[in-house]
Formats: C-alpha cells, structure tokens, sequence
C-alpha cells in the first residue's frame, strides 16, 4: 500500500513539479543542515524531559541532565546528516557551538515555565512521536507522527502539540501561511477517525521555540511562543478538499503515482531555497 506523509502533500501545495523531482523521480539530494540537526536535537530533548515528567515524577524529570543530552543529539545528528551526504556538510563549528548555546537558552527557559505549557494535575502524555496511519484511499494510506500528545482526565479534552524551531518565532504572516499551520488539522482530523475521538474534543497548538530574541525592546520577551490556527469544520474541510485534490492530481486507484509533467509554479518564494534552483536539466523555470 503506497504512503503520503504532510511533507509530501505540503511540497506539491507548493510545487507540484518540485513534489515529483523528489518523490516520483527521487533525485532530491538534501541531506541536513544546522536548521534540522538542531531542530532535531532540541526535539529530542525536551521530549525526553515530557516523558519523565509525566510517567515519572517532575523531580525524576528535573534531574535529568538537558545540557549533556542535547549536546549528545546535536553531535549524533551532525554525524547521521554527514553519513547521509554525498557532498560536505554546510555546517561549520562555529555555526554548532552558536546554536548550541542557543538551545540552553531555549532549555532554561522551558524548565521555568514548563507547567504553563505542559499542565500536570489532571493531564497524562498520550504520546510522543505517536503515529497516524490512516487510508485515505484504498492502496493509499496517510502516515504522521504527532510530537506531544496530551489527554486531560478531567475534561477528556485531548491535545496535539507540534514543536516547531524559529529564528525569532513566527510573524502575522507566517501564522497565515496555510502551508505551515494545515499539518495539524490533517492530524487532528485523521486522529480524530483512527481513535474514535470526536474532532470537537481534540485541540491542537503549535509551540515555537526560538532562537533569538529581539534586541533593545522595552517589554520582556518569551523564547516559547504558542499559536492555535483556525481549527473547525470549514478549516479542516478545506484542507482536506486541497488533500484530494494532491490525491486526485498523483495517485491512481492503485495507489500508483502518475507518469505525467506536472506543474511548476515559479514564485520568488518557491524558487529561492529549492534544492533543484539552478539545476536547468532539473527544472528550467519555464511554466509548463
């Protein structure tokens, strides 16, 4: 049975020839950063704190040593990213030790207000990383892994959080960009069917964590900011009109992705960070 995953559906959202490049043609190359390595680390971490923190107790979870663990993934994934890469790492050390400094600042922070983010009375961990495989076609299944979910006992109210990294955490636009805040809906609708949970019982939440902070402001800033997209009917309704309509475009009733050209669309912001930009044999910018 063939598999969709959001990164795919949201990369044919963006470019439908870009999404056949790399999944039907498979000559994608991108192999890491310091973005996804330390995307990754920070991820890890705060995860293994979760965790203990609700199968165990907060003082089993404070005692854990953060720092060492998130140096510990941070140098683990520079190493799987550079034995996954056919060319030199773009990552330097002092891009490392930057973000790596960056992260404790992200790990402080989280340990002082922990509870304003993950309540404990009342509230149990679900999962982490827990998985969605659900068919959304026959020979067609949709497959996600949800970073926190939480269920509280009192309520029966069940929450997904997906952590996501930032420079400076998300502006108007970005909390805008469908593309970037649909991947919940999918999940919380898809977990919604797989779990027998009504959809008007699941919340869902995206917890940035950012990097820097802005400099020379006269309030205090927080590197944890939380932002809740548009979630009912008509939001979830629509993306799963876009979700069929990727379906419709790539898949036949096999779950086969079609043998076809398909379309390009050419955008400043398409086209500037696309790992096939330059590479004319690939894709010449020219619409089809």
């Amino acid at each position: 049975m063939a598999k969709i995953s959001y990164s795919q559906f949201s990369q044919w959202d963006k470019c439908p020839h870009m999404w056949k490049l790399n999944y039907v043609d498979k000559v994608g190359e991108f192999s890491g950063n310091i973005y996804t390595i330390f995307g990754t680390a920070i991820h890890e971490t705060i995860q293994a704190y979760l965790v203990a923190y609700y199968d165990k107790t907060i003082k089993v979870a404070d005692s854990l040593p953060l720092t060492d663990i998130f140096q510990y993934r941070m140098e683990e994934n520079y190493k799987i990213s550079k034995n996954n890469s056919e060319q030199p790492l773009p990552v330097t050390l002092e891009e490392m030790k930057s973000f790596y400094q960056d992260g404790i600042n992200i790990i402080n922070e989280f340990l002082k207000r922990k509870s304003s983010y993950f309540p404990k009375k009342n509230h149990e961990l679900l999962g982490i990383e827990l998985d969605i495989n659900y068919e959304v076609k026959e020979n067609l299944k949709f497959i996600g892994y949800m970073d926190v979910v939480i269920h509280n006992k009192k309520t029966g109210r069940v929450k997904i959080i997906d952590i996501k990294t930032s420079t400076m955490g998300w502006n108007k636009w970005q909390k805008a960009a469908k593309n970037k805040t649909n991947q919940l809906l999918l999940y919380k609708k898809f977990f919604s069917k797989q779990r027998d949970i009504s959809e008007d019982k699941i919340d869902i939440e995206y917890l940035i964590l950012k990097r820097r902070l802005y400099e020379n402001l006269q309030y205090p800033q927080k590197r944890l900011q939380v932002f809740t997209p548009a979630n009912g009917k008509p939001s979830i309704n629509k993306v799963m009109s876009r979700l069929n309509e990727f379906i419709d475009d790539c898949f036949d009733e096999n779950g086969n992705h079609y043998t076809k050209d398909y379309k390009k669309i050419v955008s400043t912001k398409n086209c500037k960070y696309c790992e096939f930009k330059g590479k004319v044999d690939l894709c010449d910018r020219k619409m089809i």
